[in-house]
């Protein structure tokens, strides 16, 4: 399967210092706890300055599911974008 793109949705995302991640991302009274970290994509370059920086997250959930995460920078919030539901 593979992530399926959506209208970005406001998140909150939960920080795990100790492994530089998320550990949990929250939207729409769903709960996703994270046990993996696929990829990252820093676009914080990409950007113009006023749109502001943007970094992605792929993400892997306990449950075998995947998700997209980006946090925009300019409005400090974190958007989930792309979604995977385990098989």
């Amino acid at each position: 399967m593979a992530l399926v793109k959506i209208s970005p949705v406001e998140a909150r995302v939960r920080w795990d210092r100790h492994a530089e991640r998320p550990s949990e991302i929250r939207w729409n009274g769903h709960l996703l706890r994270i046990t993996d970290l696929d990829a990252v994509r820093d676009e914080r370059s990409a950007y113009p300055a006023e749109r502001g920086p943007r970094i992605t997250f792929v993400l892997r959930g306990a449950d075998g599911s995947r998700a997209s995460v980006a946090f925009d920078g300019r409005r400090r919030r974190w958007f989930l974008e792309a979604v995977e539901r385990a098989a």
